[in-house]
């Protein structure tokens, strides 16, 4: 594959263009940011989005890797004497990294090995003789008796058949064709078996007790169940292997190599089935489970980045003054009071599960507070004691009559981690950890994408098997994911922390830095350009990060929109053909005059817009939808978090009851829902609709809402099975029985 290929390769899998390719290619190549090239330079790759943009980057990365390999590989085999044009061809149309190896793999120096003593020994020429297989007549023990000599370590025939054969054994074994076809087929047709380890613990046992005398093809093993398989070997737990039909497995290379039957031929099976079982069998099975481990692994990291995605985007209860409750036992229930901006207000210990006593001195603290503080929203995390805490809430507010008063259960998985964590003493230096996690339970309610970027995304908790996948890419993933959140919403500049501005396209974490410390120099920032007067925040810098960045209050009202800069003057034109001028961005009856023009515009009016400035019609579009709608967080049209009544205990609920929560976690098979227990209950996948469904996030998405019937409830191990599927299979009916 040459550099020119690779254009075309990844638009094939893409299914773009070529030049749409190229484009993006050369941008990436001048180091602008896959968030600014999607939003702004969608002339030039004919719109790409996002997620398109880092699977072109990714193959784009391996492409030119190959094609370096490729490089390597021919000069190492020119410099052995031994390329030729039909594997200089071979090699140069490979489009897979294994697939070049194979073709290596025979001119690779490696370890010494039998073959290699063998050939020392100057038995190749015998070797050529039994894998050509033309002698027809003779006897193979007479032939082999020329090659003794003593002195070279061949001093009966036997020797010299046995060196022979590991030649023949190690040259069929690394034939590209062979290899390649045996991996495909065993991969077809073989099934991985596993059995449990004879001393491993009895607590691990029962963690894999499903796998005990497991077995399954390896073409049906989904994603969970190889990561779990391989949690349990490497836990010494279980025992591994791959099962195949090693005879039938031996005779299809002897069919590949169409050799006619000649005197030679039982030496032949006798060294396909050594090399079979001693070289290429061990190699393959490595193959296959790296190739099913990568796979699974893949999958897994993008189930959390999806799922961490819809964490980060889900709609913020702004404005509301918010008491964070983060529950518990020994220690106490922790309360934080927060303003609209995340300012705390006050903060305790709550004793409320200890003394009847205790508890009403709490209510007590709790709504001295709540009317102190015009607290309109309690935010309670989902931890040890949440349950008891709900109780508590609900009877406060339905016993004082707090209308205007509400409550929500809040994901609390990883304010553990930012309590503790350097960030946290940054910010809140005189509260003690316990308190901390408690202003991130409030906070994270008013904008979760501003609190969540600061805890690391793996104590977040929306994925599987999180510690089993390779945590480079699963980092380069969430972090991603999270630069492509945070970019879509964009951020105010005068508000965002260091944490939030480090996401932001061409800032780091030291610009961020540079920035707040800007800020808190010479105050609030009044326009974008302001912005080249920070500290190591150049005009390449500020090209990437300029339209992500928003401004309330600015001297220009475009500073507070995802128009970019450098298209502003583009925008006024916009504006003057429209009717309007930029003051009137700053008034709503003009806004609303302006929005009913825009609905107007169809795609015909836009292009003929486009033509008539001389612009793309793709910035165009961009353009006119942020002006009518300046200031605009995209995640409003996102449902908000409902608040909800308080439930019962666990041992109270009974199969058959219907209860609403939330979707916390989405798994391969099947989801995870926060119904207000300590335990969240689970829809398995065969439960979530009343059709046979791939994928759950086909379905469902992290932070909706769903009503689910309790099906089965194991009180010893606290698991609760819901379906909705239940509350589906009614209306089906129905409907059959009405045809």
């Amino acid at each position: 594959m040459l550099e020119k290929d690779i254009y075309p390769q990844i638009a094939a899998e893409l299914k773009v263009q070529p030049h749409q390719v190229e484009a993006a290619a050369k941008l990436l190549d001048e180091g602008n940011t896959v968030p600014f090239i999607a939003r702004y330079r969608k002339e030039a790759t004919g719109s790409l989005e996002d997620e398109q943009l880092r699977e072109l980057e990714e193959r784009l990365t391996y492409l030119r890797g190959l094609v370096k390999r490729q490089e390597e590989i021919l000069a190492k085999i020119e410099e052995q004497g031994k390329l030729t044009d039909d594997l200089r061809r071979a090699i140069e149309k490979t489009r897979k990294l294994q697939e070049l190896e194979d073709l290596y793999l025979p001119y690779k120096q490696k370890k010494r090995t039998r073959a290699q003593i063998a050939r020392e020994r100057g038995l190749e020429p015998l070797a050529n003789r039994m894998l050509l297989a033309s002698d027809q007549k003779g006897s193979p023990e007479a032939i082999a008796a020329a090659f003794c000599q003593e002195d070279k370590g061949v001093k009966a025939t036997e020797d010299a058949l046995q060196g022979a054969m590991d030649i023949v054994a190690e040259t069929v074994m690394e034939e590209a064709k062979v290899r390649q076809s045996m991996r495909e087929h065993i991969a077809k047709t073989g099934s991985l078996q596993t059995e449990l380890a004879k001393d491993a613990p009895e607590e691990s046992q029962q963690v894999f007790r499903m796998y005990e005398a497991y077995e399954e093809p390896v073409h049906r093993l989904p994603p969970h169940r190889i990561l779990a398989i391989n949690r349990g070997e490497k836990l010494g737990c279980l025992k591994v292997t791959l099962a195949t039909d090693h005879e039938d497995n031996c005779r299809r290379i002897e069919r590949q190599l169409h050799r006619a039957p000649s005197i030679w031929t039982k030496y032949l099976q006798l060294a396909i089935e050594d090399g079979y079982k001693r070289l290429l069998l061990p190699s393959l099975t490595r193959e296959i489970r790296t190739v099913l481990t990568e796979k699974a692994e893949k999958h897994a990291i993008h189930l959390f980045g999806v799922n961490l995605r819809q964490l980060l985007l889900q709609a913020p209860l702004a404005g509301h003054t918010v008491m964070g409750l983060d529950p518990g036992y020994r220690n106490g229930c922790k309360m934080a009071v927060v303003d609209p901006t995340g300012r705390v207000l006050d903060y305790g210990v709550l004793q409320i599960t200890q003394s009847d006593r205790a508890r009403e001195a709490a209510a007590a603290r709790v709504l001295t507070s709540i009317r102190k503080n015009g607290v309109t929203l309690l935010s309670i995390g989902n931890g040890t004691a949440s349950y008891e805490t709900e109780q508590f809430a609900a009877a406060l507010i339905q016993d004082n009559h707090l209308k205007d008063v509400h409550y929500l259960i809040t994901n609390e998985a990883g304010a553990s981690v930012y309590s503790a964590s350097k960030l946290a003493k940054e910010e809140l230096p005189e509260y003690d950890v316990v308190i901390r996690g408690a202003v991130s339970i409030a906070r994270r309610v008013q904008d979760p994408l501003a609190e969540l970027v600061k805890i690391d995304p793996q104590a977040i908790g929306v994925g599987q098997y999180q510690h089993d996948v390779n945590q480079k890419e699963l980092a380069s993933t969430l972090d991603a994911t999270i630069e492509s959140a945070v970019n879509h919403v964009g951020v105010d500049l005068n508000t965002a922390s260091a944490a939030l501005l480090r996401h932001i396209a061409g800032i780091n974490a030291t610009t961020a830095k540079n920035i707040i410390a800007y800020r808190n120099e010479h105050g609030v920032f009044t326009s974008r350009r302001e912005l080249l007067k920070v500290p190591r925040l150049g005009p390449a810098a500020f090209t990437q990060c300029a339209g992500f960045l928003r401004i309330h209050g600015a001297k220009s009202p475009l500073d507070n929109t995802p128009v970019h800069p450098e298209s502003y003057a583009l925008a006024e034109k916009i504006l003057q053909k429209l009717g309007f001028t930029l003051q009137d961005l700053r008034a709503p009856e003009q806004l609303e005059r302006m929005k009913l023009k825009r609905r107007l515009l169809d795609e015909r009016k836009e292009r003929e817009l486009a033509a008539a400035l001389q612009a793309g019609t793709p910035t165009v579009h961009d353009i006119l939808d942020a002006l009518v709608s300046p200031g605009r967080d995209p995640r409003a049209d996102l449902p908000a978090p409902l608040t909800r009544q308080a439930i019962v205990k666990l041992s109270e609920l009974k199969p058959g009851t219907i209860l609403r929560g939330t979707v916390r976690n989405i798994t391969d098979f099947g989801a995870f829902v926060d119904i207000g227990l300590h335990e969240d209950g689970l829809i398995h996948i065969s439960q979530i609709a009343d059709r046979r469904i791939g994928k759950p996030e086909d379905v469902l998405s992290e932070g909706q809402e769903v009503d689910a019937k309790i099906i089965d409830i194991d009180q010893e191990h606290k698991r609760i099975s819901l379906s909705i599927r239940a509350l589906l299979a009614p209306a089906a009916e129905d409907e059959e029985d009405a045809e």
